[in-house]
C-alpha cells in the first residue's frame, strides 16, 4: 500500500496567489520516494508554480512544504545549500545558460556545491553526457549548435550531476516530435529504474503518462482533485477534466 511507503515530498495546506488571483488553495500532495508521479491539469492551473514553490523559486503565501521530513521554510541557509543538492531540475526547453558550452552547463552545480579539482569535475561531467545518450562530440558545443532533443538531454544531464535522489521535471517532452518523445520517455525511466529516483514530473503528454508514470496527481480548481495510476483515472474520473483527459478520444487512442 502506498500509504506505508517513505513521503519524500509532502505539501500540505499550500496557498500561492498573485496580486488578487489565487493560483491554489489549500493544496495536499505527496511524492513517494522511488516513483515517477505526473502532475498533470488544464493550461493555466499552477502545475509549473507548484513545482517552483517546492524547490524554493516561488514563495507560497501559506501552507507547508516537507522535504525528506524536513520544513524547508524552518531551514538554515546551510541546510538549504545541502537540501538543494538533493535534488536536480530540468526546465522547459533544458534552460542552458547560452554563453556555456554543455560540459560547463553540467558542471554548473558542481562548482556551486562541490570542492573537487578541474580534471575530476571534467570526468564527472563526461560520465553524466553519456548517462543522458549525448554523444561525447556535444561536450564542448553551445545550446544553440543543439537539436531540441539535445538540449533537453543536456539539461537533465545538468540535472543529475551532484547524484540527486529527486528530480524536477518540467514539461520534458513538450516541442519534441513524437520519436523524440518517446526516447526521452525511455530515458527517464530507465535513470528512474537505474538510479533509484524520485520524479515529479510536470506535464501534459498522455503519451508520458501512460508510458512512465506510477501516479498521477491532477491540478483543478486550485487542488489536486485526484490521484491514482493513470489506468485508474480513466476507469473511475469522479471530475469533469480528469474524464474529458483521461477518457477522451485522444487518451482512447494512446490506450488502444
Amino acid at each position: 500500500m502506498t500509504s506505508s511507503r517513505e513521503i519524500v515530498i509532502k505539501v500540505r495546506g499550500l496557498q500561492k496567489r498573485f496580486g488578487q488571483q489565487i493560483v491554489f488553495d489549500n493544496l495536499n500532495a505527496d511524492v513517494y520516494r522511488g516513483e515517477i508521479l505526473g502532475l498533470v491539469g488544464a493550461s493555466g492551473q499552477g502545475k509549473s508554480v507548484l513545482l517552483r514553490c517546492i524547490t524554493g523559486l516561488l514563495k507560497p503565501e501559506a501552507g507547508q512544504i516537507e522535504i525528506f521530513g524536513r520544513d524547508i521554510d524552518a531551514l538554515s541557509r546551510f541546510e538549504r545549500i545541502a537540501m538543494e543538492a538533493r535534488w536536480g531540475v530540468l526546465f522547459q526547453d533544458g534552460a542552458l545558460f547560452s554563453a556555456l558550452t554543455v560540459l560547463q552547463n553540467i558542471q554548473v552545480p558542481m562548482r556551486e556545491h562541490l570542492e573537487i579539482p578541474q580534471p575530476i569535475m571534467d570526468e564527472l561531467a563526461f560520465l553524466k553526457l553519456v548517462m543522458v545518450g549525448l554523444p561525447a562530440d556535444a561536450a564542448h558545443k553551445y545550446p544553440s549548435e543543439l537539436s531540441g532533443g539535445m538540449r533537453k538531454r543536456a539539461g537533465l544531464a545538468r540535472a543529475l550531476s551532484l547524484d540527486p535522489e529527486i528530480v524536477f521535471l518540467d514539461e520534458p517532452t513538450s516541442g519534441l516530435d513524437p520519436i523524440g518523445a518517446a526516447a526521452f520517455d525511455r530515458l527517464i525511466k530507465r535513470l528512474q529504474r537505474t538510479l533509484g529516483l524520485s520524479v515529479y514530473m510536470v506535464t501534459h503528454d498522455l503519451d508520458s503518462i501512460f508510458t512512465v508514470c506510477d501516479r498521477v496527481a491532477v491540478l483543478a480548481d486550485g487542488h489536486i482533485v485526484r490521484t491514482g495510476a493513470p489506468r485508474e483515472l480513466r476507469k473511475a474520473p469522479e471530475h469533469p477534466w480528469v474524464e474529458q483527459y483521461f477518457c477522451g478520444e485522444r487518451a482512447r487512442a494512446v490506450t488502444a
